[in-house]
C-alpha cells in the first residue's frame, strides 16, 4: 500500500482490491478513501427512492443501491451513489460482471443520488466535487438530498452543464425523469426527506 498511496492508485487496482472488513471505499482522486456507515436516516431516503422508482415503472434490475461508478477527475476515482438509477444500456452492460461497478466504457446511469452526511469534508464531496465529476461523465441527472439543511437539489444536464434547481418541504420535485415517467404522480421534498 505505501507504493500505492505515493504514486496513487488506478482504477485497475481499485477494481482488484478487496477490503478484510466489509467497509465501504471510494476512489477518491487516486486515493482510497474510507466512507463512514451510512446512518439510518441516509438507508431509509435509499430505500424510499427505490421504492418511489420502482412504482413508476421502472424495472428492478435498473434500481441500484451501492453500485460503484467510474468517474473521471485530475486521477481515476469510483463513486458509490446512495441510490442510482441505470438505463437499459448500463444495465445490459452489466449482465455477468463479477463486480457492480459502472466502467467508464459503459453509458452513464440516469440519475445518481446522493445523501448528505455531516461534515465539511462530506458536504464539499457531494455538493462540489462530485456534481463536478457526475456532469464529467454525463450522468442526466443528480440528486442532492440534504437533510442537514431539510432541501432536495436537482441537477439537471443540459448541453453538458448541469442546471440547479432546489426543492423544500411541502415543494414538489420536477426533473427530466419524473416527468417522463408519470408526471401525475408527485413527491415532495418533505416525503423524500422523510419528513412528511
Amino acid at each position: 500500500m505505501v507504493a500505492i498511496a505515493s504514486r496513487g492508485m488506478t482504477l485497475a487496482e481499485f477494481l482488484a482490491f478487496y477490503p478484510e472488513e466489509n467497509i465501504c471505499y471510494e476512489l477518491e482522486n487516486g486515493e482510497l478513501v474510507e466512507m463512514p456507515p451510512e446512518s439510518d436516516q441516509n438507508q431509509r431516503i435509499a430505500s424510499f427512492l427505490f421504492a418511489y422508482f420502482l412504482k413508476l415503472g421502472i424495472a428492478p434490475y435498473c434500481l441500484r443501491i451501492g453500485i460503484e461508478v467510474a468517474v473521471t477527475g485530475s486521477k481515476e476515482s469510483v463513486r458509490v451513489p446512495d441510490f442510482t438509477v441505470l438505463s437499459e444500456e448500463a444495465a445490459l452492460a452489466l449482465e455477468g460482471a463479477t463486480r457492480s461497478t459502472i466502467m467508464p466504457d459503459m453509458p452513464p446511469p440516469k440519475l445518481v443520488v446522493e445523501v448528505v452526511s455531516p461534515g465539511k469534508v462530506n458536504i464539499n464531496r457531494d455538493y462540489r466535487y462530485k456534481r463536478a465529476q457526475y456532469q464529467a461523465r454525463g450522468i442526466s441527472e443528480y440528486w442532492i438530498v440534504d437533510p442537514l439543511t431539510s432541501k432536495v437539489t436537482i441537477l439537471s444536464l443540459n448541453e453538458g452543464l448541469y442546471d440547479e434547481a432546489t426543492f423544500v418541504d411541502a415543494e414538489i420535485l420536477t426533473s427530466p425523469l419524473l416527468q417522463e415517467l408519470q408526471p401525475e404522480n408527485e413527491i415532495t421534498a418533505a416525503q423524500v426527506l422523510q419528513q412528511a
